[in-house]
């Protein structure tokens, strides 16, 4: 018996060790944790369980059946972030460079099949040079094995990536399909061809970091949501963000204790907007005074600055946050905030968050560049992840609320479950002076007469009253009282019932 525990013993050593002392010394000095040191930060002390650790590769050409290490690159198992069970694999550099062999994908399949069955998240440490090369078309195919789960498990489970390293090639679908990626600042990056071939098809120099690090993908083409300092700060912000979400599409949400009073008044609200419609002011101030104890967790907070996406917590339980930001382009919905914002609403409605909308805005930016780059298919986006949502929806009105794109931000019309309009609210076509100018072109070589018409308009529609004796609008609500009326709103919600007609599935205009 104590043969057999000491090679047990000696086995998880093996393991443990994965590619071996001097290759674990060089993810340190690249300033990067192993793949079980990360485990250890990101789950709660004593909880995580492995599997598969004495998994080994089955390939036996190019020599690879001389080197077998236990494990063959990926830490899969489970454990528990603040006592929550989640699912995690978490990719070895130090062994085959953390290359991906049709084992190793096998073990990253088990884990999320595990997940699937009995309701948690999965969660993705991504650090691979990709594709083992020597197994071939075995390898690639274990790419797709992960791919199909990825999709099976969209809407079912929440799925977190965290790139710590090289993502590149096939590797790089798998965070794609997952609802958020967190990247490391100047160690991770991911591309589809690296730099070498881009140098080679099209004559383009360009670094790693350039192609596709995490200023890259958090700022211009928003693949990934979060770019953090360093690996220590990225799992612990993936252990705050997992908190904001439900275990599972059927499991309730999570709820913290809070001592922040729901009917708490924010007298500060009353005197946030300008008096100049032209002046800006940071709708985070109305958000973080909203929400239990100010905390938000924003999501692309450096890419599509014009809208604000994020979590955060009324009595305790999740909300999603969607609020246009005067201070960026005014407020107006593009191309790209248009599709920020419509990801961000439809992972809400899948997992069943409440979503709370707060709306400034002019109207959709104009321009040659927006319309031939597609704004009305764009816009059509977050329009159709509005009107599809069947969660609790409230909307609050701050200012303004201009033509098609009042419609977009879950007005009523949309199916907006509490509509409220601060009286500071503007709702109407277009602003009055542009207003004045379509309906009055004849006079407008009189200035007199175009400024009383202005004034006319401004004080028949730059107000909420409108909207509100038309039943658009529930209620004007003071600002003080915004974060009391969204609790008692959210409250009366909460066994909202509320079906889309039966389809196999929707066509959002991708």
């Amino acid at each position: 018996m104590s043969a057999n525990i000491a090679e047990v013993e000696r086995r998880r050593a093996a393991a443990h060790l994965g590619g071996g002392q001097k290759r674990i010394d060089a993810q340190h000095a690249k300033g990067k944790l192993t793949a079980r040191e990360r485990l250890d930060v990101l789950l709660d002390e004593g909880s995580f369980e492995e599997l598969d650790m004495y998994v080994e590769h089955n390939c036996v050409d190019f020599g690879m059946d001389e080197g077998h290490i236990p494990g063959d690159g990926v830490v899969t198992g489970s454990g528990t972030i603040n006592g929550r069970l989640v699912y995690v694999f978490s990719q070895d550099f130090t062994v085959f460079g953390g290359s991906l062999s049709e084992r190793h994908a096998q073990k990253i399949c088990k884990v999320m099949d595990a997940a699937m069955k009995v309701g948690a998240p999965v969660i993705g440490l991504n650090d691979s040079g990709g594709a083992r090369i020597q197994e071939g078309v075995a390898s690639l195919g274990g790419y797709a094995e992960v791919f199909q789960r990825n999709v099976l498990a969209s809407g079912v489970v929440p799925q977190l990536s965290l790139i710590m390293g090289p993502c590149a090639g096939g590797a790089v679908y798998s965070p794609a399909m997952t609802d958020f990626i967190f990247m490391v600042e100047d160690s991770s990056y991911m591309f589809v061809t690296g730099p070498e071939v881009v140098k080679t098809v099209t004559n383009e120099v360009v670094t790693q970091e350039e192609l596709g690090g995490a200023s890259t993908h958090t700022t211009k083409t928003s693949v990934a949501d979060l770019a953090c300092e360093n690996d220590i700060v990225a799992l612990l912000q993936a252990r705050d963000f997992i908190d904001y979400l439900p275990l599972s599409n059927r499991d309730e949400l999570p709820e913290r204790p809070t001592s922040d009073p729901w009917d708490r008044l924010e007298e500060g609200l009353d005197t946030i907007i300008p008096a100049s419609a032209n002046q800006p002011y940071d709708m985070h101030e109305v958000i973080r005074k909203t929400l239990d104890e100010g905390d938000f967790f924003e999501i692309q907070p450096k890419h599509a600055g014009n809208i604000i996406c994020g979590f955060g917590r009324v009595e305790g339980r999740t909300v999603g946050v969607v609020a246009n930001q005067p201070m960026v382009l005014a407020g107006v919905l593009d191309i790209n905030s248009s599709k920020k914002a419509a990801r961000f609403v439809r992972f809400c409605d899948a997992f069943g968050i409440p979503i709370l909308t707060f709306v400034d805005v002019p109207g959709f930016l104009p321009g040659t560049d927006q319309e031939h780059n597609g704004i009305i298919k764009h816009g059509a986006k977050l329009l159709f992840a509005y009107a599809e949502a069947t969660v609790p929806k409230i909307t609050v009105i701050t200012r303004k609320a201009y033509g098609g794109a009042y419609d977009v931000m879950a007005s009523k019309h949309l199916r907006g479950d509490l509509n409220y309009a601060w009286p500071t609210a503007e709702i109407a076509v277009m602003g009055a002076k542009g207003a004045v100018e379509i309906i009055f072109r004849q006079d407008r070589d009189d200035p007199e007469k175009i400024a009383a018409k202005t004034k006319e308009y401004e004080d028949r529609f730059a107000n909420p009253f409108v909207a509100a004796s038309k039943g658009f609008i529930d209620e004007v609500i003071m600002p003080h009282s915004t974060r009391r009326r969204i609790a008692l709103g959210l409250r009366k919600l909460r066994n909202k019932e509320l079906e889309n007609p039966w389809k196999k599935h929707d066509n959002i205009p991708l």
